[in-house]
């Protein structure tokens, strides 16, 4: 049994992506409304070593060496995976041990500011870095920040990094309606994204039951309108959940797995993880397929969502 990586997961950006969790749920910068996994357990900008780095190393090198080479090794999982101080060490014993292996890196970006930070992420070749608001009233409201947080340090972190780093970094903005897609909001975001000048813009809103009630997501229409407000040529909106399927990563046993426990009896995401062994960034992604192919529902309980075949 594997307590650090997961996966592989079907990633609608990443193809076959194997994760890396450098944190316990969930240790975090950020406190955002809409994170899949939950409210945020330890609010902190504090870097330690959260997980063993070499439980991490051993457990990556059981993997890569009897399975399937993927096509992204990510360092994601519940929380903010930089704050583990052996970061960048995991990243580098991956570039230096199988030099052919492509690192990604899912970041809520609020540490860049930290140069030692920016420096341990110099090896890998994508950096996926967050950015849902360029004022502190939305920052304040949509990411919950860690009380020394500020959105403008947020931003000079971005910009510092993409001055330094040489390898691509995809900017994920997350749109929600009644916090960050006002016009005002947009403009700023764009002139924010001018500044950082990512390789790649991704558009991004709800597929799952965020950390508060009474969510809902942006529809297509609403993030075509904010494409079309912010101009750019390099933006996407992040493809529909159902393309996972198509993905090397997808598991038709992992879905049968999850139809299965929820025909005998309703679910949430953590009865789910502890009847499957999966990590919840796993059972999400198969969630968003399930959902979108109308072979599951959902109903708000006292435990949180629960999921139910239709």
């Amino acid at each position: 049994m594997s307590h650090f990586i997961f996966g592989p997961v079907p990633s609608r950006r990443l193809g076959m992506s194997l994760g890396v969790d450098l944190v316990p749920r969930k240790v975090c910068s950020l406190d955002c409304v809409y994170c899949e996994v939950g409210t945020t357990t330890k609010l902190t900008t504090e870097r330690m070593e959260y997980v063993p780095y070499e439980k991490v190393i051993n457990e990556l090198t059981d993997y890569l060496e009897n399975n399937p080479t993927p096509d992204f090794v990510t360092l994601s999982g519940y929380g903010e995976p930089m704050l583990n101080s052996r970061a960048g060490d995991v990243i580098n014993f991956i570039k230096q041990q199988y030099p052919g292996l492509k690192v990604a890196v899912l970041t809520n970006g609020t540490l860049l500011k930290d140069k030692n930070v920016r420096d341990e992420l110099m090896n890998a070749d994508l950096v996926l870095p967050s950015m849902d608001a360029a004022t502190d009233k939305a920052f304040k409201k949509l990411n919950r920040p860690e009380k020394h947080l500020k959105v403008q340090t947020h931003l000079e972190g971005l910009k510092s990094f993409r001055s330094e780093f040489e390898g691509e970094i995809w900017l994920e903005v997350f749109i929600l309606p009644g916090f960050n897609d006002s016009s005002q909001e947009i403009n700023e975001i764009k002139k924010a994204i001018e500044e950082i000048n990512p390789d790649k813009i991704q558009l991004n809103t709800l597929d799952r039951p965020g950390a508060v009630e009474g969510l809902r997501p942006a529809t297509h229409q609403e993030l075509e309108g904010i494409k079309n407000q912010l101009g750019f040529e390099n933006i996407e909106i992040v493809a529909a959940a159902a393309k996972r399927k198509e993905t090397k990563a997808y598991r038709n046993d992992t879905e049968t797995a999850i139809m299965e426990t929820i025909s005998r009896r309703p679910c949430t995401v953590h009865d789910l993880r502890d009847i499957l062994d999966m990590h919840i960034n796993e059972i999400n992604k198969y969630l968003d397929v399930l959902e979108a192919d109308g072979k599951i529902t959902t109903e708000f309980g006292e435990r949180g969502m629960f999921y139910r075949t239709r």
